[in-house]
């Protein structure tokens, strides 16, 4: 009986452990992610906005997120020339860079969580781009920095686009680009909020 007693008492512990963890949804119109792209002669930005995405949450400790990335939203935001401007989201779109005609979403999705101090977590996770996953950072024992409440989080992290097949102009698979060489660093500004 009292072997019982105990396993039962474990099982309510656990289910209750479980419970705890509650999924807040993104608010998409409310979120963005803000890319800067360089190259030897000055830097692209613009905007992706989120499809969809959830955040769980332990009381007020973060445990993990999981994102969906439209994208095709790509658009630039530094270009003032309309012309310009709209032949540069178009090879964006392109076979050359993100292909969104055949991948129209990308994901990231925490892997590890880890409290830092105060609203600050040290995270590692998974980005997936045309349908090519690879870890965030890249190297292994690194991790990048999100400050997270209940309300939303902010996130700065970068990719090898490369490592996404997204080769154009990159100096490592091209030879005399000179001052057309694109760095195959992104850098993206994650900044979600969560729907009340």
């Amino acid at each position: 009986m009292l072997k019982q007693l105990i396993i039962a008492s474990a099982l309510l512990s656990s289910v209750s452990a479980f419970a705890k963890v509650e999924t807040l949804q993104v608010d998409p119109a409310a979120s963005k992610i803000v890319y800067v792209g360089k190259k030897v002669t000055g830097q692209h930005t613009g905007e992706v906005k989120i499809a969809n995405g959830t955040m769980n949450f332990d009381g007020a400790e973060f445990k993990g997120a999981d994102i969906t990335i439209d994208m095709t939203t790509i658009n630039n935001t530094d270009l003032t020339d309309a012309e310009y401007n709209k032949k540069f989201v178009t090879h964006m779109n392109s076979d050359d860079f993100f292909a969104t005609a055949k991948f129209k979403t990308a994901r990231l999705v925490t892997k590890t969580v880890k409290k830092v101090k105060g609203d600050v977590y040290a995270v590692t996770g998974d980005l997936t781009i045309k349908g090519q996953t690879h870890p965030l950072p890249l190297k292994d024992g690194e991790t990048f920095s999100v400050e997270v409440t209940r309300d939303g989080a902010v996130a700065v992290i970068s990719f090898d686009r490369t490592k996404y097949d997204v080769k154009y102009g990159s100096g490592k698979f091209f030879q005399g680009l000179g001052d057309k060489m694109i760095n195959d660093d992104v850098q993206l500004t994650v900044t979600l909020k969560t729907k009340k």
